[in-house]
């Protein structure tokens, strides 16, 4: 058992280059509800990993056991080799940056500027260091301009992209956000997973937890598939699409994309787009010879993957 006392023997390294392990991990709440019940999963550097599933299927309790905001109460979890019931959460904190799904549990100083630098000072970073981290920060999430508002005054978008932008500063090896695109329009929906992908590409590690499947069919090279506390699936969005039994029983809903792809004949699952450009290209397959050259196909539609 692991819970306030942390009575288990601690856990070590299996040796493997696991950033995040999840062993058997079990989470009950007071009165008994079995949020999670033996999840086991590994996630190794640099991935860019979704982790879906219906409302009540244990996601968020998942991600909060990864800073210690959760301790097991059976099981443990292993970041960075570090058994999670016998670390602190400050000393989690510096490997694994949070971004909760609602940004008003995290936003508390009178400025966007001083919300932004507040991590990094009570980490040690020097002022000057912690001051051009956080003007990169905040340009990065389009905020800058407003820096000196209350957060109280920016709209709830804004409110998101400014806790976004309190988590990046710190720099962390894994960033975790949970429903990033809440009240995002667009534009700003955009801005921000592009951002994530461009720190993906850097090496940084990528959670999401969301119920957007275009998202993840867009953004996602793996998908963790949960339900009733348990990891149902762990497999790649295209395979994960392709299994109607997982999502007849988790309610999960195939995107657009994937949806008309399979309409336009992509019978083999395996070949289902995810994209627009995979779209495009099973536009282009079904036309007959040299009709894809026409002028209305000369330029592929704007995506994601691969670009």
């Amino acid at each position: 058992m692991c819970s306030a006392t942390c009575s288990a023997p601690p856990e070590t390294s299996s040796g493997t280059n696991f950033l995040i392990e999840t062993r058997d991990l079990w989470h009950v709440y007071d009165g008994g509800v079995n949020a999670l019940q033996g999840a086991n999963l590994q996630i190794q550097p640099g991935g860019f990993v979704a982790i879906v599933g219906s409302n009540g299927s244990g996601k968020t309790t998942l991600i909060k056991h990864f800073n210690g905001l959760l301790k097991p109460t059976s099981g443990s979890v292993l970041v960075n080799g570090m058994d999670t019931c016998r670390t602190r959460t400050s000393q989690l904190a510096r490997v694994i940056g949070f971004v909760f799904q609602n940004p008003d549990h995290q936003i508390f100083a009178s400025t966007v500027l001083e919300e932004t630098i507040f991590g990094l000072k009570q980490m040690g970073v020097v002022s000057e260091e912690a001051q051009e981290r956080t003007t990169r920060a905040l340009q990065a999430v389009g905020l800058y301009e407003m820096r000196n508002r209350h957060p109280r005054q920016l709209s709830l978008g804004q409110r998101q992209r400014l806790a976004t932008a309190s988590v990046l500063a710190l720099e962390t090896q894994v960033l975790v956000l949970d429903e990033p695109t809440t009240g995002q329009d667009f534009v700003a929906r955009r801005q921000i997973m592009s951002l994530a992908m461009d720190l993906n590409r850097q090496g940084r590690t990528i959670l999401v937890v969301t119920h957007d499947m275009t998202l993840v069919a867009e953004y996602a090279t793996r998908v963790i598939v949960m339900k009733a506390g348990q990891v149902l699936l762990d497999a790649t969005p295209k395979e994960v699409f392709s299994r109607d039994d997982i999502l007849r029983q988790t309610g999960l809903k195939v995107p657009p994309v994937v949806e008309l792809g399979r309409g336009l004949g992509a019978i083999d699952r395996a070949a289902t787009p995810l994209t627009l450009n995979e779209l495009y290209e099973v536009i282009v397959s079904k036309l007959p010879p040299g009709k894809a050259s026409s002028k209305s196909l000369r330029h592929k539609p704007l995506g994601t993957r691969g670009q």
